[in-house]
């Protein structure tokens, strides 16, 4: 049968798609990398569905494989006789987990159907969060600043895991950037937080995101109104607003 790779979104409950819930209802066995996915899905089936699975906090490549192995050996038997889903916050195929998870099925259960269901992704969240506008023909980065690290480059950038908000902040900064952080936004635990002193984040935690523009950037956002020259030109015309 199939493995649907799950996105939960940011982290609140109610912000599962629909299809994201039907899915996770009509399942046999509901995986759960970590406690905050597995709280998230907890608000959509019973505790009984859920199959936690356990990963190392480690960058041993051989350990993570093994790992992952391990878990694909757990996963496939379900997936294979009916229906399992693979939780996971943000979606599945931005800087998700589920990417390796899909990889060792690809090649060591190829029986198993993979397919996934998007979620609302850490960006898009971030962004409206913090009111930011991507305009049209814009461009936006998605980088990735742990351990202290300030990429540069474009105009616009968010940035996952920021695990040292003062060293990335001084390298952004001395680029040129204006910098704004978040953490944990829209996520049910944890305090949630908008500061541009980095500061306040400096403490290491894995879901602090961080958006930089170039400082100085000119926007050009066209209106409704662009192109109409005065008053006096469109003859007393009324511009609609809508009813």
């Amino acid at each position: 049968m199939t493995l649907y790779g799950v996105g939960l979104g940011p982290g609140e409950s109610d912000l599962v798609t629909v299809r994201g819930k039907r899915i996770l209802e009509g399942a046999d066995v509901v995986y759960s990398p970590g406690r905050l996915s597995r709280s998230v899905a907890l608000d959509h089936v019973e505790a009984d569905v859920i199959g936690d699975l356990d990963f190392p906090m480690t960058r041993d490549p051989e350990k993570l494989r093994n790992a992952w192995k391990e878990a694909a050996s757990e996963v496939a038997p379900v997936a294979a006789d009916g229906t399992a889903a693979f939780v996971t916050l943000g979606d599945p195929n931005v800087y998700s987990t589920f990417g390796h998870l899909r990889r060792i099925l690809d090649a060591f259960h190829p029986e198993v159907d993979v397919e996934v269901v998007p979620g609302v992704s850490a960006v898009t969240a971030f962004a409206t969060a913090l009111g930011v506008e991507i305009d049209a023909g814009a461009g936006l980065a998605l980088r990735e600043a742990a351990g202290g690290k300030s990429p540069i480059g474009p105009d616009r950038q968010i940035l996952f895991k920021v695990t040292d908000a003062p060293a990335t902040h001084e390298g952004l900064v001395e680029a040129g950037y204006d910098v704004t952080y978040g953490r944990r936004l829209f996520m049910e635990q944890g305090e949630t937080l908008v500061t541009p002193n980095p500061a306040d984040v400096a403490e290491r935690d894995y879901y602090t995101l961080a958006y930089a523009e170039r400082r100085g950037l000119e926007k050009d956002r066209p209106t409704a109104f662009d192109g109409v020259a005065g008053e006096s030109d469109v003859d007393n015309e009324e511009v609609s607003t809508g009813d």
